[in-house]
């Protein structure tokens, strides 16, 4: 048995509005499915992100097991070289500070950022995975 893809995807954020504002209005991501003060969930390519208030999943009611994590988190967007520019010159226009530009010794490109909760973000080629 193999897994076939991954469904969704959890980051945790400290402050709900404005995880919610930077992924619909900065990366144009659809919402799909809110609960004011706990997630705020987005639709992906075929998968779905799911931001979670990381205090409020802390306490998570059954049937749901308890989850959650401190810290900065990482998530890795796939973009073409030409959408990785495109990327950059929006981020940059919307304040977004681009942390770095990897060009991979075996192929392809990254950047990385910021969401306003300090979780690492990537647009990448998926060559760097040789996908």
């Amino acid at each position: 048995m193999r897994p076939s893809a991954i469904l969704e995807s959890a980051l945790y954020v400290t402050d709900l509005d404005a995880a919610e504002a930077f992924y619909a209005d900065v990366l144009g991501m659809e919402r799909i499915l809110k609960a004011e003060g706990r997630h705020v969930f987005f639709r992906c390519g075929r998968g779905v992100l799911l931001l979670f208030d990381a205090e409020a999943t802390r306490n998570q009611p059954p049937p749901i097991p308890r989850h959650g994590t401190t810290g900065q988190g990482h998530l890795c967007l796939a973009a073409t070289a030409d959408e990785i520019e495109r990327w950059k010159a929006h981020l940059t226009g919307k304040s977004v500070a681009i942390e770095a530009d990897v060009a991979w010794p075996k192929g392809g490109r990254s950047i990385y950022f910021r969401d306003p909760s300090g979780n690492s973000l990537e647009f990448a080629e998926p060559k760097i995975w040789n996908l």
